[in-house]
């Protein structure tokens, strides 16, 4: 399945990581980067991705934040939050701004791949399981 992907993290490592993670799936291409909420809405307008991966915390703006804005834009837009936070309201807290999934960081090269193509054939990935 081809895919636009839309990478939202404020440092630079994960970012470059994500990039060669996802290379390695021949139909999916990266279309943008943001470092910062306020220009994760900027792109997502812009480029309108076919799924973003975003950070909930980054500075200006959180994810959880322009996560709620996107989804205003286009309730039909499908993020999957990508974070090293990790607490038991944590799925109820990316659900209530939209998100379609949620994986923990060091979980990132076993579940993250699953994740998006969970979500891109309209599913939800939450508590590291995908739901249909």
């Amino acid at each position: 399945m081809s895919a636009r992907i839309l990478i939202v993290d404020d440092h630079e490592l994960i970012r470059h990581g994500l990039r060669i993670m996802l290379r390695k799936r021949p139909h999916w291409k990266i279309c943008g980067e943001a470092t910062n909420g306020h220009d994760a809405i900027r792109l997502f307008e812009q480029l309108r991705p076919d799924i973003s991966i975003v950070d909930i915390s980054m500075p200006g703006m959180s994810g959880l934040e322009a996560t709620q804005k996107i989804t205003r834009l286009d309730p039909n837009a499908k993020v999957v939050f990508f974070t090293m936070l990790e607490s038991a309201g944590l799925s109820s807290s990316v659900r209530s701004v939209g998100a379609r999934g949620v994986v923990v960081k060091s979980q990132a090269s076993r579940r993250l791949i699953d994740a998006i193509e969970c979500i891109l054939n309209g599913g939800t990935f939450f508590n590291q399981e995908a739901e249909k």
